[in-house]
């Protein structure tokens, strides 16, 4: 797609982030105040099916108030809608006047689900956006449909554990390459965020910078976390540094001050559509100053 010269990124920090508990919801203004870019509140599997509905209620009351304007984004992870946890979970949130600003999909196999709910949130007149986790063999095989299925989806999460688990393979970097290169490919062509898996030791610092790096160069806009710990290394990572933003800058004058589809800067050429990036990464500079 060509991008024009002026053209207005509107992006949002993703860099990373966390899970809080809902059976916990004193851990819930914790969990706002870590440094992450988005909390999402818990009621699949860290949720026991005996306490589904406490979860549930607790979940929901944490949106009866208006939220701050921190920056912070605001996620609830429902159980899958095809399992009878989950359709309580969407009655609910259809019920409230008060729904989350945005759901958290797991175990997404086909594009029809999120038809379906997005359906449902509009005859019921919620603004709720969504965030999709690839995690299923079928969801991979699926994911350029799933990526286009809803103008509500706003990030693809790539949940690499139960992929693993799917693909019979160890959970490592090359093992899962294929299948983080699939949901990079599919959110990059609607233009949405794709997060990576949490990195699970949390005593190996270097290992966590190694493999949020990897993420970032492979295409990914930020990374999950197991511990607020893991929050600086990966805003740290996810961050632009100083030069890249001048860089970004640089490659914009020099857009706007030619009138040809490409331009030359130390000495490479750069066409057009890496405007979009460029303006991406401005954006994503500046607003993650609310975190820095």
């Amino acid at each position: 797609m060509t991008v024009q010269h002026t053209e207005e990124i509107i992006a949002k920090p993703r860099r990373s982030f966390i899970f809080t508990p809902s059976l916990r919801p004193e851990m819930y203004p914790k969990a706002l105040a870590c440094g992450t870019d988005i909390v999402c509140v818990e009621l699949e599997d860290g949720i026991a099916p005996k306490d589904k509905d406490k979860a549930r209620r607790n979940a929901l009351a944490l949106f009866e108030q208006p939220k701050a304007n921190d920056g912070i984004e605001r996620i609830v992870r429902i159980n899958c809608v095809r399992s009878l946890f989950g359709m309580d979970d969407v009655q609910a949130i259809l019920k409230t006047d008060t729904p989350p600003p945005a759901i958290m999909l797991p175990k997404v196999m086909t594009p029809d689900e999120v038809v379906w709910l997005d359906n449902l949130l509009t005859e019921r007149g919620h603004d709720t956006r969504l965030h999709v986790i690839i995690e299923t063999n079928a969801g991979l095989e699926a994911v350029y449909d799933i990526a286009k299925a809803s103008p509500r989806i706003e990030a693809l999460f790539f949940g690499g554990v139960d992929m693993a688990a799917e693909l019979r393979c160890k959970n490592s970097w090359d093992n899962l390459l294929y299948a983080r290169s699939r949901v990079v490919h599919a959110a990059a062509g609607v233009g949405i965020d794709a997060i990576d898996v949490p990195f699970l030791d949390l005593n190996d610092e270097d290992g966590l910078r190694e493999a949020a790096i990897q993420a970032r160069d492979l295409g990914f806009s930020g990374k999950g976390s197991v511990h607020p710990k893991q929050i600086p290394v990966i805003n740290d990572v996810f961050t632009p540094d100083a030069e890249a933003v001048a860089r970004a800058k640089r490659i914009i004058t020099a857009f706007e001050e030619a009138d040809t589809g490409l331009v030359v800067i130390d000495g490479k050429l750069i066409e057009t559509p890496v405007l979009r990036e460029m303006h991406r990464l401005l954006a994503i500079a500046k607003l993650s100053n609310l975190h820095l």
